[in-house]
């Protein structure tokens, strides 16, 4: 009897263990991350006798957990796909909708401002006309700062995002470690009884750190995970957890990059920082965020750069050449500026570096490392192409020069191993500002005329001309120009000679008392200037160009004279209108627009790609999800039919022990 009942009671407590197994599974159905569970019967040893072995009941011999390691590893790895896009989209998204949005982009007040100009070349002395002018160019100041703000604010929502994420990583690592802890230390673990509630807690904690940067897990003894980086760089090592954190970058020190402190050793681990949400921060910012302010800055600098020197070569209401229209963006401090010395620096740096504007039409949008090895040797990397020039500073007020650009070696010196970031363009968008305040200081006119001799006889006929530079490459000013206004040789007179061989030479003399030539006598070619173009050839260079047309005669004569009350002229106010439509970018291939549209463009692409990989990042975590599920989740239709199996097992155990309670009773009632 004692067999009997042993074998019923085996069977109640093994279907009792299946049945609150089987409700467990139904009340952790929708628990994150849980793998159903089922329960592994074995016979127990029989009773050997004579006749044979006699059964003697039934074992619980496992609570088996239901996982696919290769199933939970690729949920990992689309988690971190799809958690790096999602966040990418979202800040692309926001900064395509900035630069995109007629309100908030640069084109609507980039329109307003040349038309503006274009509306005063037809009444260049309406005061009203010119105030317009100067407003319309306040309004694109004020979008150039604007955005440049919104950069701003979206650059510190992304470092507090990286910095936050940091926070969240440190403390799943912090968990997995304690579950590693609390595995290895679990009752039966060695003879093959796994925790599974923490075993599934922990994958549930590496699921959600995978959300935030892209791992490898590798199994350890006593049922452990390494977690580390994808280069291999530990994140947890059994029950040791490290340190995620983050610093200004030491090469651009308004940007963060992430670190890793494991057991007081602080690494820089930027470079591996890839997938989850983390990768998504650090690939926005490096691969988005910084390129659009330095190609805004580029858009900034060049129109500065193009309407200052037009502006210049003007004349403006009170007979003055013009000075500046927006504020020098080549000032010392500014140049100055556009140097970041490297956090690696091992010692203090005193070297002083300018990067000064060369060429807006020449200048590309970017940033550039220059790294300093013995006697002054350099090199500079293109941060973006990787391209490399080399060469030596070997005294103070040589140039490194670049397209567009030049970097100074101004004094201090320069250490071996010290590097520096070169930022031509980054603070463009914040540095320009409106150097025009009243309305008669606006340069709409040109600065000299000419006209024919009233006696001439030939055919020929003298443009109005062009003004050629700002100064002279010395610094000095027009060197046909006084320091404020006027030809500085008077009036000037165009002569034709016959050559003596049939042909017809120019010379041209000033209007002293006097008259000093200052072109001799050259041969007429028509259409050609009657100038040098090249400013080390004075005086044939006089910052202005002047071309005659048709067939003069020997005799004939022209006058070249300041524009004195020519307030009138608009030639100067229309050459700058022109630049709303004129190719002054990227070697004369871009307008501002175009420019502008350039930026917005390749910030739509990358948009729109992203979109793209995130919904197939979600598409491969919903596959791998689906496909765990039909492991590891919990069918509560199987886990009903389950209850009935195991319930009716359980009743039959049960009838086990009244068959042998009526035996054993039937056997008492021999003996009375």
């Amino acid at each position: 009897m004692a067999g009997l009942l042993g074998i019923g009671l085996s069977g109640i407590l093994g279907h009792q263990a299946a049945l609150n197994t089987t409700a467990n599974n139904i009340t952790n159905a929708n628990t994150p991350g849980y793998s159903r569970q089922e329960v592994q019967f074995g016979a127990q040893t029989p009773q050997r006798t004579g006749a044979g072995s006699i059964g003697t009941g039934v074992n619980v011999e496992n609570i088996h957990r239901l996982a696919n390691e290769y199933l939970t590893q690729q949920i990992r790895e689309d988690s971190s796909l799809e958690g790096e896009q999602r966040t990418l989209n979202n800040e692309l998204s926001r900064l395509d909708n900035l630069l995109g949005g007629e309100s908030t982009g640069l084109n609507t007040s980039l329109n307003n401002f040349f038309a503006s100009l274009q509306n005063a070349a037809e009444d260049p002395t309406s005061l009203p006309q010119r105030q317009l002018v100067i407003s319309e160019g306040e309004q694109v100041v004020k979008r150039f700062s604007a955005l440049n703000e919104k950069f701003i604010q979206q650059r510190e929502s992304v470092k507090t995002q990286m910095q936050q994420g940091a926070k969240d990583a440190n403390a799943l690592i912090a968990s997995i470690a304690d579950l590693n802890s609390a595995i290895a230390q679990s009752p039966g673990l060695a003879q093959g009884r796994m925790p599974n509630d923490l075993l599934d807690q922990r994958d549930e904690k590496l699921r959600q750190l995978s959300e935030l940067v892209s791992i490898k897990v590798s199994p350890t003894e006593g049922a452990q995970v390494n977690v580390t980086l994808n280069n291999g760089q530990g994140l947890v090592i059994g029950n040791i957890a490290a340190e995620l954190g983050t610093r200004p970058s030491t090469s651009d020190p308004l940007m963060l990059e992430f670190t890793l402190n494991t057991s007081g050793r602080v690494v820089n681990v930027d470079g591996q920082i890839d997938g989850g949400k983390l990768g998504g921060l650090r690939h926005f910012q490096q691969q988005a965020l910084a390129p659009a302010f330095d190609e805004l800055g580029r858009i900034a600098i060049a129109l500065a750069d193009t309407m200052n020197s037009q502006h210049q070569i003007g004349m403006d209401l009170e007979g003055e050449l013009g000075g500046l229209f927006f504020k020098d963006f080549n000032s010392a401090a500014l140049q100055a500026s556009r140097v970041i010395p490297s956090g690696n620096n091992q010692s203090a740096s005193n070297a002083q570096l300018a990067v000064e504007i060369t060429d807006s039409s020449a200048l590309a949008a970017g940033t550039w490392s220059l790294q300093f090895g013995a006697t002054s040797s350099y090199q500079l990397t293109n941060d973006r192409t990787g391209e490399v020039v080399s060469g030596s500073l070997p005294a103070v007020g040589d140039e490194i020069i670049m397209p567009g650009f030049s970097i100074r070696y101004d004094g201090g010196t320069l250490t071996d191993g010290h590097s520096f970031q070169i930022q031509p363009t980054r603070n463009g968008a914040a540095d320009i500002a409106m150097q025009v305040r009243r309305e008669e200081d606006l340069a709409f006119a040109s600065p000299i005329r000419a006209e024919g001799g009233q006696g001439n006889k030939g055919t020929g006929a003298i443009s109005q001309g062009t003004m050629q530079a700002v100064t002279y490459p010395d610094g000095t000013s027009l060197p046909g120009f006084t320091s404020s206004t006027g030809l500085a040789n008077g009036p000037l007179q165009v002569s034709f000679v016959d050559d003596g061989s049939g042909g017809l030479n120019y010379i041209i003399t000033d209007g002293d008392t006097v008259p000093n030539t200052v072109v001799s006598a050259t041969p007429y070619t028509e259409g050609q200037g009657l100038f040098s173009d090249n400013p080390a050839l004075i005086p044939n260079y006089q910052g202005y160009q002047f071309s005659v047309t048709g067939q003069p005669k020997a005799g004939d004569v022209f006058t070249i004279e300041s524009n004195e009350n020519g307030v009138s002229d608009n030639r100067n106010v229309e050459a700058l209108a022109s630049f709303g439509i004129k190719n002054t970018l990227n070697n004369g291939s871009q307008s501002f627009a175009e420019g502008y549209a350039g930026l917005v463009e390749n910030v739509g692409v990358q948009t729109r790609q992203s979109q793209l990989d995130l919904q197939a990042g979600k598409t491969l975590l919903e596959q791998s999800f689906n496909q765990r599920e039909a492991v590891s989740g919990v069918n509560l239709d199987q886990e009903a039919g389950k209850l009935i199996q195991y319930q009716a097992a359980y009743n039959a155990s049960a009838k086990v022990i009244t068959v042998a309670q009526d035996l054993f009773n039937t056997l008492l009632q021999t003996f009375r």
